[in-house]
């Protein structure tokens, strides 16, 4: 069986994506707008031995499948694939075809990871994100352009500017966590400081962020130092549970909770919660599944190799419902999702026009990781398999006190100061 015969029994051609193959075989619309390129062996072997999203992320990053067009275009037209259109008779023609490719396990690429020890103990925590963050300062400031915020942003209209974007949504946060001059922020899981500066340069309080990245950390600073902000603001390389501090009068967790693990939920909101004064307030940004029912790790998975180790998410009630038993009330919710979408079409976007720069900076298959991660991330927010939801908390005072005015206006002017 040629390799173009195997993938018009897979692919129906109303899909429109082409395909050509090293067996000079060929199939799907000579003006295609996408093709597959299959360009050795070891790409059916990838394909073979693990039959899923992780054998064709391997070909992928690997270099011997090649996606001609855009990737998202590419990833959009072949998800969801049903399969069943298949026979029993086409399953195992597919499978006779195939079984020699399968006995064979190449290597696979050097970007992908496995962790060892104990799953988020501290040690590996802190491994977990050395593997994601710590590619290099230069390689993401290409990627997420000057505010360097790699979380999603909130746009004031659909074609506003990342910048703008991203400025809005940090602007919201504060909003959200009531900021007035001369209290006191903790935004753990910081990042490159872009929050702890907003809110410090905006809002006039003091803060203190905390990252597991060394080299976020050193950038941070750095850019607090530059802005002349060391008395008010800084950016400690830190896990999250050793901070000492108590007594904020807000928490900002943005990006954060999907790296936790649900079952450390209780422990996390419980922390979050004793480091807040009487009417203080968090406010958590996370990436959710639709519903509690979805699986949550998937320790085969593209994603859980190569992007985000150890990353978990659940469905939206799950984390509200650990932010109330910890002693939150939960006093406002929404979901960003088509904002996630945009602000990845912009990252896809930026590492394209960078693209020799940030292979130089990194590596190919690094490079080409990202390009992946980052199409497939927009096609799951897309079509609603992943979600972002800001959800804000607050630790009542004596007698149920919020601090809450009655209807908050959370779209109103920033403070000045």
């Amino acid at each position: 069986m040629k390799l173009a015969d195997a993938f018009s029994m897979i692919v129906p051609a109303e899909r429109g994506v082409g395909f050509r193959a090293y067996d000079g075989s060929s199939a799907g619309p000579a003006d295609a707008e996408v093709v597959l390129d299959v360009r050795s062996p070891r790409a059916v072997e990838y394909f073979a031995s693990a039959p899923s999203q992780l054998g064709l992320a391997r070909a992928y990053v690997q270099g011997d499948l090649e996606i001609i067009g855009d990737a998202y275009t590419a990833l959009s037209r072949l998800y969801p694939l049903p399969l069943d259109h298949l026979t029993w008779r086409d399953k195992l023609d597919l499978a006779r075809a195939f079984a020699p490719f399968a006995v064979k396990r190449p290597a696979p690429p050097p970007q992908e990871r496995r962790l060892g020890g104990r799953r988020h103990s501290k040690n590996r925590d802190a491994e977990a994100i050395h593997h994601h963050y710590d590619v290099s300062n230069r390689f993401y400031s290409y990627v997420l352009g000057p505010s360097m915020a790699y979380t999603c942003a909130v746009f004031p209209t659909a074609d506003a500017s990342l910048e703008t974007a991203q400025e809005e949504k940090f602007d919201l946060v504060c909003r959200k966590l009531g900021l007035q001059p001369g209290m006191r922020l903790l935004d753990v899981g910081c990042g490159w400081g872009g929050m702890v500066l907003h809110a410090v340069k905006n809002y006039g309080v003091t803060a203190i962020g905390v990252t597991l990245s060394q080299q976020q950390a050193m950038w941070g600073q750095q850019a607090i130092s530059d802005a002349g902000l060391d008395s008010v603001a800084q950016i400690r390389f830190s896990d999250y549970r050793d901070v000492p501090e108590t007594g904020f009068d807000a928490i900002s967790s943005i990006g954060l909770t999907e790296h936790i693990g649900r079952a450390n939920y209780p422990s996390y909101f419980s922390f979050l919660y004793e480091r807040l004064r009487p009417e203080g307030r968090l406010l958590n940004h996370t990436i959710t599944r639709p519903n509690d029912g979805w699986q949550t790790h998937f320790k085969k998975s593209f994603i859980n190799r190569y992007v985000f180790p150890d990353g978990e998410l659940s469905g939206p009630a799950q984390v509200m419902s650990a932010m109330n038993s910890a002693g939150f009330e939960i006093r406002h919710e929404e979901n960003l999702r088509e904002h996630y979408a945009l602000t990845l079409t912009h990252w896809c976007e930026n590492l394209e026009a960078n693209w020799d720069a940030a292979v130089a900076e990194s590596s190919l298959g690094t490079a080409r990781v990202w390009r992946l991660y980052m199409a497939a991330s927009r096609l799951g927010f897309d079509i609603n398999q992943i979600e972002l939801h800001q959800m804000l908390g607050v630790r009542l005072g004596p007698g149920g006190s919020s601090g809450m005015p009655l209807r908050p206006g959370f779209d109103r002017a920033p403070v000045s100061v």
